[in-house]
């Protein structure tokens, strides 16, 4: 039968017209009409009026990203014959009709390939620096392995999300799939950026949000001392504090930032499962060792 997809959106309810053109998008793939599983989650609101064939549901409360994606894949779960999950923004757009079959055949080419990551562009075709997950510049439209994947739009074998577990919730914002790619990583599988699967979404900028400084200076700290060996966490926490002083923010948001990596480094987010050094090697013959 092949590899079959399950497709998670998740919606806070304030992008109706967007939402509707997404899941426009996803019935026009290729074999979109038949096997592929589409959950829509309304994180604490009432969704709007959804096409019959999307599985709708309306959590009691916003569980975070991490935290809503989790509630996915518990629903494909239940709802039983998902081998690869896909995620996508609700105010995405899939411009070619041949996505899913490309994710299908990635999958079911390479059993070793644990995730997917899309090229986010806007309506002009143009990917932002920061889509594009490798160190460095460069060129938005050479695919190749990754060591981590975009939010945005992104397939992981379910099999993967057996092995190494959901998202880590307690982040509720930024850097939850990085978590997640380097358990993948340690865990032996591979991470693909494919510049030829596109999503295309609106140019934002991530420090529109008033959490942003916070939670990302919070959640970097969490994820050093979650997954990285002893030695590497104060070399990766020093790296991207320099990194932020070195991006001049205002004022505002840099004291939000030591907010956030005080807080990190005063509570917990258990458990501790440090890389073998073997994966900090093969990261860093990708490109990007873990501490930059």
């Amino acid at each position: 039968m092949g590899v079959t997809l399950g497709v998670v959106v998740l919606t806070m309810g304030n992008r109706p017209a967007e939402l509707t053109a997404l899941l426009a998008s996803v019935r026009a793939q290729e074999g979109g009409d038949s096997g592929v599983r589409t959950v829509v989650l309304g994180q604490g609101v009432k969704l709007p009026e959804l096409p019959e064939w999307v599985d709708a549901v309306e959590l009691p409360e916003n569980l975070g990203i991490p935290g809503g994606r989790n509630a996915g894949v518990e629903r494909l779960r239940e709802l039983g014959g998902t081998d690869v999950l896909v995620v996508l923004d609700d105010d995405g757009l899939l411009p070619r009709t041949d996505t899913f079959r490309l994710i299908r055949e990635a999958f079911e080419q390479d059993s070793e390939l644990g995730i997917v990551s899309f090229r986010i562009a806007d309506e002009t075709g143009f990917t932002q620096r920061r889509h594009v997950p490798r160190f460095g510049a460069s060129d938005p439209l050479r695919s190749g392995p990754v060591t981590t994947f975009l939010g945005g739009g992104h397939a992981i074998r379910m099999g993967v999300i057996d092995r190494v577990g959901l998202f880590p919730a307690e982040f509720f914002y930024a850097h939850e799939e990085t978590d997640f790619a380097w358990r993948a990583l340690d865990a032996g599988r591979r991470i693909d950026y494919r510049a030829d699967l596109v999503l295309q979404h609106p140019r934002t900028d991530p420090a529109r949000h008033a959490a942003y400084f916070r939670m990302t200076a919070r959640n970097r700290v969490w994820l050093a001392k979650r997954h990285l060996p002893a030695p590497l966490v104060p070399v990766y926490l020093t790296s991207w504090a320099l990194y932020t002083l070195a991006r001049r923010p205002p004022l505002t948001g840099l004291k939000a930032w030591w907010s956030g990596f005080f807080e990190g480094v005063r509570v917990p987010c258990p458990p501790r499962r440090p890389m073998r050094w073997s994966t900090v090697w093969r990261m860093t013959r990708l490109g990007r060792p873990p501490v930059i």
